[in-house]
């Protein structure tokens, strides 16, 4: 936080960066952290486990269809509940850098990319690909919408998965430094999601908008307080986790889209448009029609009228 309001030039635009280092060392200084797996761990090594990829259901030239039918059933859910949380995230995005990337690239492509990506993903045995809300925070902290920053980032990433004890040190990282971290930026997500309702003129004096409201933060908060941390759903030999964000995001889409008494229509995008483009529809809200009476009100100068 003091990087990012007090700071100049490079310490501005790597605040987070320099939190963790920061409050890494103060921890190693203090002998908080045990070092143990980072020196047993290995300076290099594969990533992928091979017992855990497709490609091992064709070892013995036998195909098990029961476990490839049980591990697309698994996969499907998921990746389902990650398409909720991505469009999201595009919105937030967007309204975050100031365009508009549902129109451009657009959100078929930008869902075509993570459904290739869940794709490649499930053939070596690792969980459906995700688009972190994290990040949104970083972009509202470092203001670099560069998406040069976000390639680097990914080559080091992939470089850096080859290497054992990078990971151990990242997992032996102290919880009050994770804490620190997710409380400035899940803060700064949540600013971003209530200055989306702020520009996109939500009414809630109407009933259907408070509960759809209502559902969409009780369950994307309070399943994960629940027992299981998630809600599950027994499929025989398989279990479906979905996570309090995935069913607060599907179950506020269904009720968008059933319950009757939508005040806002949508239209076609316009140039430099920085969101879904959209206007409140006319005679359904009593706010926004005092709202727009106020907004355009009379002059009357000399016998002519303007508006203001």
């Amino acid at each position: 936080v003091i990087c990012n309001i007090w700071g100049r030039g490079m310490v501005k635009i790597i605040p987070i960066l320099l939190g963790v280092i920061g409050s890494y060392l103060v921890a190693a200084v203090a002998g908080v952290i045990d070092f143990t797996p980072v020196a047993e761990a290995a300076w290099f090594g594969l990533p992928i486990q091979y017992d855990r990829t497709v490609f091992s259901l064709f070892t013995d030239g036998s195909l098990d269809t029961s476990l490839l039918i049980t591990s697309i059933i698994t996969i499907v859910p998921i990746a389902f509940a990650t398409m909720m949380e991505h469009i999201g995230d595009i919105s937030a995005i967007s309204s975050t850098v100031g365009e508009n990337f549902i129109q451009d690239p657009g959100l078929h492509r930008t869902l075509t990319g993570d459904g290739l990506a869940t794709t490649l993903a499930s053939l070596f045995g690792a969980p459906a690909n995700t688009t972190y809300g994290e990040n949104t925070g970083v972009l509202t902290l470092t203001k670099v919408y560069d998406p040069m920053v976000i390639r680097l980032a990914a080559c080091i990433a992939m470089i850096l998965s080859f290497c054992p004890k990078f990971a151990a040190l990242i997992e032996v990282m102290p919880s009050a430094t994770v804490g620190g971290i997710s409380l400035v930026l899940y803060g700064m997500i949540s600013a971003v999601g209530v200055r989306n309702v702020v520009e996109t003129k939500v009414d809630f004096s109407q009933s259907r908008n408070v509960i759809i409201a209502a559902l969409i933060l009780v369950l994307a908060i309070g399943i994960n307080y629940s027992t299981a941390g998630a809600i599950v759903i027994p499929l025989g030999a398989i279990t479906i986790n979905f996570s309090g964000i995935a069913t607060g995001s599907l179950v506020g889409i269904l009720l968008n889209a059933l319950l009757p008494g939508k005040d806002y229509e949508f239209h076609e995008d316009k140039p430099n448009d920085t969101g879904v483009d959209f206007e409140i529809a006319q005679g359904e809200s009593l706010v926004w029609q005092l709202a727009k009476q106020a907004g355009q009100e009379n002059m009357v100068d000399g016998g002519t009228t303007t508006e203001k």
